[in-house]
């Protein structure tokens, strides 16, 4: 990061980036077939599940708090409690930003800093085995 970029968010391109990484991760959720479990517990369009994952990966990434000016703590576990997450839907999500962090975010060792507490973050969210 240079001097001028304090945050992960100005450092991989702040609002562009994270509007792309968002995109790619749920236009990759969407279209590839190995993410059809993960898909499956999303509704059927993806606008508004797309829209709430940039807002809070803004806010995550050290951007604006876009995420919680509009809707509060993120709560993530219990707002995802609703929707039955085992290990093959963490592993497809993961595959998903995985592949989207690795074509929207130039950098590798950003892409690196930012994808350890994502992994973890995934593994928390299973709330099935």
């Amino acid at each position: 990061m240079t001097e001028e970029a304090t945050t992960l968010y100005q450092a991989i391109g702040g609002q562009e980036t994270v509007r792309a990484l968002a995109h790619r991760f749920y236009e990759l959720m969407d279209t590839l077939p190995e993410a059809r479990h993960v898909r499956a517990v999303h509704p059927p369009t993806l606008d508004g599940s797309e829209e709430k994952f940039y807002e809070y990966l803004t806010g995550y990434l050290g951007g604006p708090p876009l995420y919680t000016d509009k809707r509060g703590h993120p709560r993530l576990r219990s707002r995802h409690f609703v929707a039955e997450i085992g290990p093959v839907e963490r592993d497809e999500w993961l595959v998903c930003f995985r592949r989207a962090l690795d074509e929207t975010v130039a950098n590798p060792k950003l892409r690196e800093i930012i994808w350890q507490p994502v992994e973890r973050l995934a593994h928390h969210m299973q709330n099935r085995q």
